[in-house]
């Protein structure tokens, strides 16, 4: 029995050759080197990202700083705009400079003066701009390349370069005794280039083939054009449209010098009204603030609804392939 036991191979696992243990080392080393070239764009991607957040946040501070400064200032019960020591918060928070402006002064003249001037410029502007695009985009005609480069160069001139002739033009009208008229009619020819080459742009890219639809189902061009192709360029009309309204809105210099003002507001815009309350030699500045705080309102809310309308693709899947 005992030499059975003996003579009884003996069982286990074969130790690795040295070759098995160097390639089982090089592939160690591999798995090493592919971490940490993981661990290293990993951390190279969070610091760029980390640094373009860094980078975003600080252009946001700059951005907003001066809204919030406004703001501070209108809240303020003092009318002083610089001080000696740097203030981020107001000393006094109070309202008494938003209730001077609504009690005394013509605020709501200013602001229905403002909103005729924009809504009749923006009216006319957006009226003659759609239509010129168009015929710009849809037909081919002898001098359309020179009438497109003349508006480039047209645009190129700044506005109050014809100051003059636009009031010599207003003249020979009788435009002069209606101010107001007279300055939505300036603003819409200003900002009529600029309406023209982007509506223009949008209307290059709808489809010709929709208007030829809609006409060999017996629609006359007015009717094709009205019903097919200004509700597929909605959004390229609204943002044109909201852009010359907020020109106008904001615009100074013409409005200056279109307009006699008078203390009462009768004629006067929001913009003009607010530099009335400059002094000869001191500046209430914050029922100032509070101007522009109140000037701001309604187009914050008008940017706001017209971002429904801001929307791209709406003739994907129009045209049949």
């Amino acid at each position: 029995m005992s030499d059975i036991f003996e003579a009884a191979p003996t069982t286990g696992t074969a130790s690795p050759t040295t070759a098995e243990k160097q390639v089982e080392q090089t592939r160690e080393v591999q798995r090493r080197k592919i971490r940490a070239a993981i661990v290293r764009r990993r951390f190279l991607s969070g610091l760029s990202l980390g640094a373009i957040y860094a980078f975003l946040i600080i252009m946001t501070i700059f951005a907003l700083f001066p809204f919030y400064y406004v703001i501070q200032a209108s809240l303020n019960g003092t009318q002083n705009l610089y001080t000696t020591e740097l203030r981020l918060f107001p000393t006094i928070v109070t309202l008494d400079n938003y209730v001077h402006d609504f009690t005394q002064l013509p605020i709501f003249a200013w602001l229905w003066n403002t909103i005729f001037v924009c809504v009749i410029s923006t009216g006319i502007g957006l009226l003659f701009s759609m239509t010129g695009a168009y015929a710009l985009s849809r037909f081919r005609f002898r001098g359309r390349e020179l009438t497109l480069n003349l508006l480039l160069a047209l645009q190129a001139f700044p506005g109050l370069l014809a100051i003059t002739a636009y009031y010599y033009i207003l003249q020979s009208l009788n435009l002069l005794a209606q101010p107001l008229i007279a300055l939505a009619i300036i603003y819409s020819a200003g900002t009529l280039v600029f309406a023209t080459w982007n509506i223009k742009g949008y209307f290059d890219t709808l489809p010709v083939e929709l208007e030829q639809a809609a006409m060999l189902d017996g629609a006359t061009h007015t009717q094709a054009f009205f019903q097919v192709t200004l509700p597929l360029a909605l959004p390229a009309l609204a943002a044109s449209a909201l852009l010359m309204f907020i020109g106008g809105w904001n615009e100074y210099p013409l409005a200056n010098f279109i307009i006699n003002a008078n203390p009462s507001g009768s004629n006067q815009t929001f913009i003009l009204g607010l530099y009335s309350l400059q002094g000869t030699f001191t500046t209430p500045w914050g029922y100032f603030a509070a101007g522009s705080v109140i000037i701001t309102i309604p187009l914050m809310i008008l940017f706001l609804y017209a971002q429904r309308f801001f929307q791209s693709g709406l003739t994907v899947g129009g045209v049949k392939g």
